[in-house]
């Protein structure tokens, strides 16, 4: 390992722990694919089991504490998140490669849900209802289901973890997180925050791995009561099966093909304004993403030569570059996937209208980059 590569634990019980097995996986720059940004713990089950133990331990007191003073905490953690908002941002672009823009809005997503979930903490309400029984009063309570396991994707590295973080934590449940491992670093950097901010130890766990391995130990893992997980389609569905088999309770959001209909009495600028950053935000790489454009016949040619003109003014670059509005993909593996998706349209006949290269000359040749593709007379099926 180059020494000047930073080499990073798991988080369990608020100290750095090193893998069992004593191996690590890399992290690297997708813009400059020649750039390692730190080695990570290639985890396997024992290291699961020790956070899911850390995570049990901490439960006992954890659920005790009044959601008004958890409350408290959140909004302390609130207020660092606001203080360290560019460099949170500035973590999220090197290491996923989305616009510095983008990732600034991440962030700003991040402290919005933290500062709604602390608010909860004074309004977690119960519910009593009338008794058909003398001398009985009839009540219901919010109590925590216990340790819950979180496995979150790349592509939104610190909102979509604070979107199940923040109500498990203020409801009182302790946390077991495996984050992807293209996105390890912003993991790490927001645990360490949460940490230093006062969260007690053992409450919040980072145990970074491949899915396969250390998330698969995460849902398998009897002292887990709950998994949570943002995803593929194929594993949250073999998710669903090994929760159900162990009667876990579960959470998944999984892949889409979103379709956005242009009809012609809309709005056609901010149509045209939402189909474009509806495909390209985040270089087109999340669930809710704009991946086909349904268009009226009455508009359609109008229509396709805006969007199309509009899709070759994106600047593609470095996100870390104020300029840029589109990142690199990734990692290869995805790069690759759209590429061949790229040749499959063409082999099926669809009329490509821009793009559908790999960007390969100066500036872009150490990057995960791909031209901003529009096909057109696609077929239905």
């Amino acid at each position: 390992m180059e020494n000047s590569v930073p080499r990073y634990g798991n988080l369990i019980e608020g100290r750095p722990v090193p893998p069992s097995s004593n191996r690590y996986f890399r992290n690297l720059d997708p813009s400059d694919t020649c750039r390692v940004l730190g080695y990570f713990p290639r985890s396997q089950s024992r290291d699961i089991s020790r956070a899911a133990e850390a995570a049990k331990a901490a439960f006992k007191s954890w659920r005790n504490v009044p959601a008004p003073k958890k409350a408290e905490l959140l909004f302390e953690i609130t207020h660092r998140l606001k203080e360290n908002k560019e460099d949170l941002a500035q973590v999220i672009t090197e290491e996923m490669g989305k616009p510095l823009e983008e990732s600034r809005a991440e962030v700003q997503e991040v402290i919005d849900t933290a500062f709604y979930y602390a608010g909860e903490g004074r309004r977690l309400e119960g519910m009593t209802a009338p008794s058909e029984m003398p001398h009985r009063i009839c009540m219901t309570l919010r109590r925590p289901v216990g340790v819950c396991g979180l496995i979150t994707p790349w592509n939104f590295p610190m909102a979509v973890p604070a979107w199940k973080m923040f109500p498990a934590l203020i409801l009182g449940n302790t946390l077991v997180w495996k984050p992807a491992e293209d996105a390890p670093r912003s993991a790490e950097v927001l645990a360490r925050l949460f940490e230093e901010t006062g969260l007690p130890k053992g409450v919040l766990n980072v145990v970074h791995g491949m899915g396969p391995e250390a998330g698969g130990a995460l849902v398998r893992n009897p002292d887990v009561s709950l998994i949570s997980f943002t995803g593929s389609t194929e594993v949250g569905a073999k998710i669903a099966r090994e929760c159900g088999a162990r009667l876990k309770r579960y959470s998944l959001e999984m892949g889409g093909k979103n379709a956005q209909i242009i009809m012609p009495d809309g709005d056609f600028r901010l149509a045209l304004e939402g189909a474009l950053w509806g495909a390209f935000g985040t270089s087109g790489q999340r669930c809710t993403a704009t991946s086909r454009i349904l268009v009226h016949e009455k508009i359609y040619q109008k229509f396709l030569k805006s969007y199309t003109d509009l899709v070759r003014k994106l600047r593609v670059g470095d996100g870390r570059d104020e300029r840029t509005q589109l990142g690199p993909i990734i990692n290869r593996k995805q790069l690759e996937k759209v590429l061949r998706y790229i040749q499959l349209g063409k082999r099926e006949g669809a009329r490509l209208l821009t793009g559908g290269k790999r960007l390969t000359k100066k500036g872009f040749s150490r990057g995960f980059y791909i031209e901003p593709t529009v096909f057109a007379n696609v077929r239905a099926e």
